[in-house]
């Protein structure tokens, strides 16, 4: 709150100043358009006080002015081009060269304003319209002799309208880059997101399905298990709570998150987080599961972050597609172990039920389709460099397996 507060004092007392500065200059551009209106005309003196005026409060006090920004342009357009058609011959004396200056600078800069903020189907037209009133200011000194000098000084004067539409553009397309870049960044949160989610507290509430589905068969015949497994939905059903707050919580910035540190937050999922899955299915009752974890404590520790949270996926994916779509189950088997060739991790979920697949995923008993989630595990896989596959078995039963190379990965380990 103290830095966001003190962000905004010093944003406003620059505010001030700005606006300040550009009150200023437009009271001197009054002030210096009635000193010499008598000797350069006062056509000229009005067109310069407009086109200057109209700029330095069109910046001063933006964005409060964007909304008008097309009307002010196309006033400024107008009045300049007007005086443009009607000063005359003002003399040799005349300080007529310089207020079509001031007016060609601030023309020139209402130029990049309007290129830099405007819409695209107003501001070209806009842009065109200064363009030309700014380019021809030169017209009012007289100084040429022929249609062809003429020509030549409003294409020189032309330049300086076409540098400013080039900052323009080039600082809008980086807006434009920006924005697309925060929009992409967004959409990759809400799909990194949705797939933890996926992952995470679908497995915790298909168990609590299970459950319930337990409960049911058992509460008319055997009123003295129903207690047990009631338990057990709701110790599932607080699994699910935190394994959404974890997710929330990974996925929180440390800038926003309430000003939680880094180190605070809860770390990835890992490999030593597939035992508590392993255990929590085989609780639910629906299948006896053997764990092989054939890796060391030293062995875990040297898995790169991504790979570790990758396999356990797979392994929180297959052991939910089992609950899910299975029409039977004989029981599972989870195996992660290093692979000698290639240093690759490799983990694979074999259960013993007859599986019928259909497309990209499984189909289960009422015939909903399953198994998108492997859809998004394949893409993560695959940028890790790894391979997915997951098929009937030929004896019988569904295999997932995965194979993640640990040089590939990156060397930040869990």
């Amino acid at each position: 709150m103290g830095r966001d507060s003190g962000r905004g004092r010093r944003y406003g007392s620059w505010r001030v100043v700005v606006r300040g500065g550009c009150g200023g200059a437009a009271g001197l551009a009054v002030v210096g358009g009635a000193a010499v209106g008598d000797a350069a005309g006062w056509v000229a003196a009005l067109s310069m006080v407009v086109a200057v005026g109209a700029t330095l409060v069109t910046v001063g006090w933006w964005p409060r002015t964007r909304a008008r920004l097309g009307v002010v342009a196309a006033v400024v357009a107008v009045v300049s081009g007007v005086a443009t058609v009607l000063t005359g011959d003002a003399g040799e004396d005349s300080p007529i060269g310089v207020l079509m200056l001031v007016e060609f600078a601030a023309v020139t800069a209402l130029v990049f304003v309007v290129a830099r903020f405007a819409p695209a189907p107003q501001g070209v037209p806009l842009v065109l319209l200064l363009s030309a009133a700014g380019s021809t200011v030169i017209l009012r000194v007289g100084a040429y002799g022929s249609f062809l000098e003429a020509f030549g000084q409003c294409a020189f004067m032309g330049l300086g309208a076409i540098g400013a539409v080039l900052v323009g553009g080039y600082l809008r397309a980086l807006d434009v880059r920006r924005l697309n870049s925060v929009r992409v960044a967004r959409r990759s949160q809400r799909l990194e997101l949705a797939r933890d989610l996926h992952d995470f507290v679908a497995h915790d509430v298909s168990g609590i399905v299970v459950l319930a589905q337990a409960a049911q068969l058992v509460g008319a015949q055997q009123p003295d298990r129903l207690m047990p497994l009631l338990r057990q939905i709701e110790e599932a059903g607080q699994q699910a709570l935190r394994s959404m707050d974890r997710t929330v919580r990974m996925l929180g910035d440390s800038d926003t998150a309430g000003g939680e540190a880094a180190e605070d937050r809860p770390r990835a999922y890992g490999l030593e987080d597939i035992t508590d899955v392993v255990e929590r299915f085989r609780s639910s009752g629906r299948a006896e599961v053997r764990l092989e974890l054939e890796l060391t404590a030293e062995a875990i520790g040297r898995v790169p972050r991504e790979v570790a949270s990758t396999v356990h996926r797979v392994v929180v994916e297959a052991l939910t597609n089992v609950r899910r779509h299975a029409r039977t189950t004989a029981g599972v088997r989870v195996r992660v172990a290093l692979e000698r060739r290639g240093g690759a991790l490799s983990v694979s979920v074999v259960n013993g039920a007859e599986a019928i697949s259909s497309g990209s995923g499984h189909v289960a008993e009422d015939g909903r389709r399953g198994g998108t989630g492997l859809l998004g595990l394949t893409e993560r896989i695959e940028a890790l460099g790894g391979t997915l596959s997951a098929g009937p078995e030929p004896r019988g039963g569904w295999r997932t397996a995965a194979v993640l190379p640990l040089a590939d990965a990156g060397s930040t380990p869990r």
